[in-house]
């Protein structure tokens, strides 16, 4: 297959300067982590999110977004076989934290059988809606997109009134 390159009058390849990265704030905060399903999964998930968002200088939503990896995780592992794998997504635009984990447990076609799976669900939720609430967010619980399978849940904390601190 031929290539399309193009060349610079002197005739070299022209390449993409790299461009720097920039630092870690919240503007860019961007991460997604696979996590096998295990008892470890909610402490090694909070572990990995306080490095993020410390890095990031998220620090006036550290404590419940912390609060929320822990819930969200172990909910997570709840809803998927031992040895399966969980996702965790960490994100934050326009001044709103946004917290998905999706497990493996797909969305019940039947009306009667999802009403019951979504109230295990919701009380398997204890914190989630309190700090969703009291940080000017919200939460779900839906049907993951492809090419995920199974169902995601999510939760958003809304930046503080005086806003992020570093």
């Amino acid at each position: 297959m031929p290539e399309h390159n193009t060349l610079t009058p002197s005739g070299r390849p022209e390449c993409l300067a790299p461009s720097p990265c920039g630092e870690p704030g919240p503007g860019n905060l961007a991460y997604g982590f696979t996590l096998p399903c295990s008892s470890a999964t909610p402490a090694i998930a909070h572990e990995v999110a306080e490095a993020v968002l410390g890095g990031h200088g998220v620090t006036g939503l550290l404590g419940p977004a912390l609060l929320l990896v822990l819930e969200l995780t172990d909910y997570a592992c709840r809803f998927t076989p031992s040895g399966a794998e969980v996702y965790l997504n960490i994100r934050q635009r326009e001044g709103v934290l946004r917290l998905t984990v999706y497990d493996t447990h797909p969305r019940h076609a039947q009306p009667r059988d999802a009403a019951y799976c979504d109230g295990l669900r919701r009380a398997a939720l204890r914190l989630t809606p309190e700090l969703a609430r009291v940080h000017r967010g919200g939460w779900g619980i839906d049907a993951a997109e492809l090419p995920a399978m199974g169902t995601r849940t999510w939760a958003t904390l809304a930046q503080p009134a005086h806003g992020w601190t570093r």
